[in-house]
């Protein structure tokens, strides 16, 4: 489903998913898919290049290192830059979501 994503929304969760933890990016699309109850189901095809597109921007930091299954994998975190990012775009989204709610709610009077 994640090219019915919003634009910028993919990259959005990708920072959020990684506001406290250092994970490869199976474990992003898994986090993004378990804590959305399979609504949003990122496809690789989406993820990677977001995720490139993020590191490019200096958002994110990665390392490699050994997944708990044994492979070998790039593990990703939040640079200061991609805090205030997130922080930021979180702020931008709200603001999105409030003004869409608006509009979808009965009007009154």
């Amino acid at each position: 489903m994640a090219g019915d994503l919003f634009t910028g929304t993919l990259e959005l969760l990708i920072l959020r998913t990684l506001a406290n933890d250092l994970v490869h990016g199976y474990g992003i699309a898994r986090s993004i898919r378990d804590r959305t109850d399979g609504v949003l189901d990122v496809e690789q095809g989406a993820l990677y290049p977001a995720l490139h597109r993020l590191n490019r921007r200096g958002f994110l930091a990665g390392e490699w290192g050994e997944t708990e299954t044994g492979r070998r994998a790039r593990f990703y975190s939040l640079t200061a830059k991609g805090r205030a990012a997130l922080a930021r775009e979180t702020a931008r989204w709200d603001e999105h979501a409030k003004a869409v709610y608006a509009v979808l709610s009965p009007k009154e009077g």
